[in-house]
């Protein structure tokens, strides 16, 4: 793959970054693809137009006139307006939701109007708990060879790490369409070392076709926006960008914000801790904290990409928080972000997590998400390093911004096409 004019077909689920974090990692990806000197050609499945520069974007469209899109209209026109429960019972039977299964179906259609010959490498990217373009590809037998199948999180939920672990309906059928594309797929793909390892226990193949291929540094080219009144670039400002899933509690961080202000209550004037995010979990709980607290503020709509991010370079500390867990294999989508944004990193998670290893055993701002006095001490140091204008990085984020940049992620191709 040492071919500079090596052709990419890449399926992706969406492109749309407004949307979640999962689409703003398979952007840069695709960005990056395109920045190294490969030819991409994008089909995505995102329910709006996109246009990319210097990529070529096809919208797939969904299929109206099939069997499951009429089936899923009824199982919805039932679920909504008789209150009838069908689809655990559809789930359990099928393992996958007839939308899901007319999606497919509509991506295969798509896909058969291209040739396999006139690409080198396909690549299949989705987000969340779904993984659309996978269940097409395991469907077209004739890809599998040239088929990198990239895995963002583990799957199905019985398989996530504690406090995450549940059995979903039709449990049975995911984990057998998750080993069919550890046999299919002629390459997997996974954002962390940890995580492949933690996919590997339950699908050993994945470990003879696995590459670890990060979630990427894209730079943005839009940031210069106009803050909100309730930021101020000048405060000490820690800021938690992204919506606060269950198991990601936020408690342990407010009290050790707050046991902090408590030591030094002259910091209220310019410390401030600040969430960034929609609706989520803990929105009722960060609400009330931000309503008895000033030094406290929580988002109560969404924010654009390019705003949010403009936040994350002008703040004082960006954080991230994991769940209450032994293990976190996941590298977190807005792990790239942080680095980028070149500001100290509160990391709030497990011993045991793939952002704690990137960043070093020995990082010194990193506290299990409950410890909350020693989160209060590790705020105590970052805010009066930064009154006294000596903030610095507490590590070298060059070794980690080339490890989520274009030139490893082309060491890595090259590799697979050695």
């Amino acid at each position: 793959m040492k071919n500079k004019s090596l052709k990419i077909l890449v399926v992706v689920e969406s492109l749309d970054v407004e949307g979640s974090s999962g689409a703003k990692a398979n952007l840069a990806l695709i960005q990056n693809l395109k920045k190294i000197g490969f030819e991409v050609e994008v089909i995505h499945y995102t329910r709006k137009e996109i246009s990319l520069k210097e990529i070529s974007t096809t919208a797939v469209r969904e299929k109206r006139r099939s069997l499951f899109f009429m089936l899923s209209r009824t199982e919805a026109f039932l679920r909504n307006h008789l209150k009838l429960p069908l689809h655990g019972i559809i789930q359990k039977r099928l393992g996958f939701s007839f939308t899901l299964l007319n999606d497919r179906n509509s991506i295969i259609s798509f896909l058969k109007q291209f040739r396999t010959e006139d690409f080198d490498l396909l690549i299949t990217l989705s987000q969340g708990g779904s993984f659309r373009p996978h269940h097409a590809l395991l469907k077209l037998p004739v890809w599998h060879s040239r088929w990198l199948a990239y895995i963002h999180d583990p799957y199905p939920m019985h398989h996530y790490p504690p406090p995450y672990t549940w059995t979903e309906p039709g449990a049975a059928k995911k984990e057998a369409f998750v080993r069919e594309i550890s046999e299919k797929a002629a390459f997997s793909a996974f954002p962390s070392s940890l995580l492949m390892e933690w996919m590997g226990q339950f699908y050993p193949q994945f470990l003879r076709t696995g590459v670890i291929i990060p979630h990427q540094i894209s730079q943005q080219t839009t940031i210069n926006e106009k803050f909100p009144t309730w930021f101020n670039p000048d405060n000490f400002n820690i800021v938690h960008a992204g919506n606060l899933l269950w198991g990601r509690n936020p408690e342990g961080l407010i009290e050790g914000f707050n046991i902090f202000l408590e030591n030094f209550p002259d910091a209220k004037t310019n410390a401030r801790l600040i969430f960034i995010g929609g609706k989520n979990h803990y929105s009722e709980m960060l609400n009330e904290y931000s309503r008895k607290f000033p030094s406290i503020y929580n988002t109560k709509g969404h924010l654009s990409y390019n705003l949010v991010a403009a936040m994350q370079n002008s703040s004082a500390v960006n954080v991230i928080l994991e769940a209450k867990s032994k293990i976190s294999p996941f590298l977190p989508g807005k792990f790239p972000h942080c680095i980028l944004a070149k500001k100290p990193i509160l990391l709030l998670g497990p011993k045991m997590s793939e952002s704690r290893r990137l960043l070093g055993e020995a990082y010194p701002y990193w506290a299990e998400t409950e410890s909350s006095e020693r989160i209060g001490k590790i705020i105590e140091e970052l805010y009066f390093s930064w009154a006294s204008s000596s903030l610095s990085l507490p590590v070298n984020y060059q070794e980690i911004d080339f490890y989520l940049g274009g030139e490893y992620l082309k060491q890595v191709l090259d590799e697979i096409g050695d």
